[in-house]
């Protein structure tokens, strides 16, 4: 077996003249007769016991020549690539087959290669990066939603009248020129007033009433609703049965002391101001990042093979179609509920998919360009950190993850890391609309300050004062 010639054709296509020598081939030949025999009847002889040369006169010399070049191809191809130092991306395509015999076999194939890139820039690639703040509002928001949490829904004892933001429990049935409509029925239902679950009149039309009263609502159903009821006058009987609130708790030491394990309000604010700070930085680092990568993949100049296109949108909706899965929905399922097609999926990861090709190349590239390597040291702590991830022994790991395995994909981890060290953050540029507001704050300041003086020119020691406090908000914003 042998590469005959090599030749590029076009753009990423090599065309391939591979041989395979006349006793190897018919080594395949025999081995396929072996293989199929047992599938063969022959008049006058058991099944299976046909000699070959009898089976060959009935059908053909050729009979087996299909099997046999199955046997043969794997091996030859991939020798002959590798002899022509070709790095493929596809399936090689069988153009031609001149000779096939006992003398041997000639194919011509088609070969698709990776191609060659033009790198752009990627040390001190510049991307603009938010600061991370964490507002007093942000951090009272989150506890506000913690007393949430931890309220509890108590039923109104005195014998008050409905109004907004209150739970009530309700059976009602509604009905459209007298008669009853599907799904229009509920008992013991618990509508907030105030949550719009309902079609609008709905809600507003409970407050006031107070429990035990029966009552009718009249409202008018959206001309968007369901077709059967769309547009059209309805009346609800409704019974209230009881009225609910929700109690939130005082935020206080006691409360701190209950649901974290801090003893203090102030304790408790600055250990979220931390965790939204955490979070912030961490989404803030994460979009800063892929940036960076972004730009490193729209600097490749190449020309992508379809394939490799189309093999990574393969890819990326096998692991779409795993995320439904894991929801207990079907992807057929999802595209017939969706409207979706197939082509029309294909066609929104198309985009994304050639970035990623051209990131993969460019990762390649900067491996090869910076000389990068795994040491042994590396493949050790990221098996650690499997044994920790699964609570496993290291030995175990090892087993089922061969050190091979873990190579390519902590090279290139290395390589962006490479990127992302080497890029330049720099802070955002401020609007035009927000620098004119800073402006005019600033502005507006002035003449304040001026009137201030001229009112007390002789206090300068409280103006002289504020100095400090100016410093010590820098430092409390920092």
């Amino acid at each position: 077996m042998s590469l005959k010639s090599s030749k590029k054709t076009e753009e990423n296509i090599w065309e391939l003249e591979v041989t395979v020598d006349g006793e190897t081939f018919m080594s395949a030949v025999n081995k396929a007769y072996l293989q199929q025999r047992k599938k063969i009847n022959v008049p006058g002889f058991r099944k299976g016991k046909a000699p070959r040369a009898f089976i060959e006169k009935i059908y053909g010399e050729s009979v087996f020549y299909e099997d046999a070049l199955e046997i043969v191809y794997p091996d030859a191809v991939s020798a002959a690539i590798e002899e022509a130092k070709l790095d493929i991306v596809d399936t090689p395509v069988i153009e031609e087959i001149p000779k096939m015999g006992k003398d041997g076999v000639e194919m011509k194939l088609k070969v698709t290669v990776k191609p060659e890139i033009k790198l752009g820039t990627y040390k001190g690639v510049k991307v603009e990066k938010e600061a991370v703040k964490v507002s007093a509002d942000e951090v009272k928001e989150h506890i506000n939603n913690m007393l949430e949490q931890n309220a509890r829904v108590v039923t109104v004892e005195t014998n008050r009248k409905v109004k907004k933001n209150d739970i009530t429990v309700i059976d009602f049935e509604g009905f459209t020129d007298g008669v009853a409509f599907e799904g229009g029925k509920g008992e013991n239902y618990e509508l907030t007033i105030g949550s719009n679950q309902f079609i609008p009149g709905f809600e507003e039309q409970i407050i006031g009433h107070k429990v035990g009263e029966e009552f009718d609502i009249n409202v008018k159903f959206p001309e968007d609703y369901a077709k059967e009821l769309a547009g059209k006058d309805a009346t609800f009987k409704i019974k209230l049965h009881e009225i609910k609130v929700k109690e939130v708790p005082a935020l206080d030491d006691e409360f701190v002391k209950d649901v974290s394990e801090f003893d203090t309000v102030d304790e408790l604010k600055k250990s979220v101001k931390k965790e939204l700070e955490d979070r912030k930085k961490q989404t803030v680092d994460s979009a800063a990042n892929n940036a960076v990568l972004d730009k490193v993949a729209d600097a490749v100049e190449a020309v992508i093979p379809e394939c490799m296109i189309e093999s990574k949108i393969d890819q990326d909706i096998d692991d779409f179609s795993y995320r439904l899965q894991m929801q207990g929905i079907d992807y057929k399922t999802y595209m017939k509920y969706t409207g979706m097609t197939e082509e029309g999926i294909r066609a929104q990861y198309k985009d994304q998919a050639e970035k990623q090709v051209k990131l993969d190349l460019a990762i390649e590239k900067i491996i090869e360009l910076e000389k990068l390597e795994v040491a042994d040291s590396d493949i050790e702590e990221e098996y650690k950190k499997y044994s920790e991830a699964y609570n496993m022994d290291v030995e175990q790991i090892k087993k089922a993850i061969p050190a091979e395995t873990l190579k390519p994909e902590l090279l290139n981890r290395k390589a962006i890391d490479f990127v992302i060290e080497n890029a330049k953050f720099t802070a955002p540029k401020a609007k035009k609309a927000d620098a004119d507001e800073a402006k005019e704050e600033k502005a507006e300041k002035k003449p304040a300050a001026k009137k201030t003086a001229e009112k007390k020119p002789a206090e300068k020691k409280p103006a002289a004062k504020k100095a400090p406090a100016k410093k010590t908000a820098k430092k409390d914003a920092e």
